[in-house]
């Protein structure tokens, strides 16, 4: 097979394509390096099966080229967290809407299998005890650039459903749940990473709000097999799939388990949400993913457990 991924220098699309490579596919990479990193593919360079194409989703021209080319497409290009959202909403919302709205056309153009990687954010504030694909989005006000990823990512799942029923186009979408692994940087809110950033240098590890806040985290490899799986399976067109861990933990409990693993002298520091975003800023108390609808269909279930994940990023920041 050949594949293309957009974003494919960012965190998750550079272990897609390694995942890729290893069995032998051919992979086209498309990134504008906006938040990728060429240093996520340098160990690809020279690879006769992997190229990297230099450019936005929002250029339809070059989008409609690289797709022509593939037989299926990975569209993971998105402007991502929390600060980035914040900081450059309406920069992100062009992204996430009209660079996916040129994938999907021409992956319909030219008839291309597509897998589109959504986010928990889709759930907004709703803090059932598993959400599930099929749950309500519970939202705050649109004028608030907090709510606008979920907006626009929304806006994303109803494309890839609708060129699905009404076009046949074969679709799929996964809400991705706190993906964390080798290559992740904290530069825009990414929790783990910036912990352990902060307690390798020994500087106090900033939690934001009061830290009793829960999340569940994922290894970044579970995440790729799960995609890669669902991507291939015709009983997954058209549906909507969630993916993460579902061992629930509170920021603050995490910001003690990185001080303990790193070994660090860091204290931790409590920051009001409007220091650290802005006025007004609305966090979820929980988000714990349902995820026997994966389970079901592909098997998905995570395997590294949360000291691993965290080593694994420990281990990456000191190299």
């Amino acid at each position: 097979m050949r594949a293309l991924i957009t974003g494919g220098a960012g965190f998750i699309g550079s272990h897609l394509t390694d995942r890729l490579l290893e069995r032998g596919d051919q992979v086209l990479l498309l990134d504008d390096l906006s938040t990728g990193r060429l240093s996520n593919i340098a160990h690809l360079e020279g690879d006769p099966d992997c190229e990297f194409v230099l450019g936005s989703v929002l250029n339809v021209d070059l989008v409609d080229h690289v797709v022509s080319r593939v037989d299926a497409v990975f569209h993971l290009a998105a402007a991502v967290g929390v600060n980035l959202i914040v900081e450059k909403p309406l920069e992100s919302l062009m992204t996430n809407i009209r660079g996916t709205e040129t994938v999907f056309e021409k992956a319909h153009k030219y008839g291309k299998r597509i897998l589109i990687t959504s986010t928990s954010e889709i759930y907004g504030k709703n803090s059932s005890d598993r959400l599930s694909e099929d749950d309500d989005r519970i939202l705050g006000s649109p004028l608030k650039s907090r709510w606008s990823y979920s907006e626009a990512k929304a806006i994303d799942e109803i494309l890839a459903y609708t060129y699905w029923r009404e076009k046949g186009l074969e679709s799929v979408i996964v809400r991705l749940f706190n993906t964390v692994g080798p290559r992740q940087t904290g530069s825009y809110g990414m929790v783990i990473p910036r912990f352990v950033t902060q307690a390798l240098r020994g500087e106090p590890i900033t939690v934001f709000g009061d830290g009793r806040q829960t999340r569940c985290f994922c290894d970044v490899h579970d995440i790729v097999g799960g995609v890669l799986a669902l991507s291939e399976n015709p009983e997954a067109f058209g549906r909507v799939f969630n993916l993460g861990g579902t061992d629930e933990i509170s920021i603050v409990e995490l910001a003690e388990r990185i001080i303990h693993l790193v070994g660090s002298a860091s204290t931790i520091e409590f920051i009001t949400y409007d220091i650290a975003y802005e006025e007004g800023f609305e966090d979820m108390e929980r988000r714990v993913p349902d995820i026997a609808r994966a389970n079901n269909l592909i098997g998905f279930a995570p395997t590294a457990c949360l000291d691993d994940i965290i080593m694994s990023v420990i281990e990456d920041q000191k190299r």
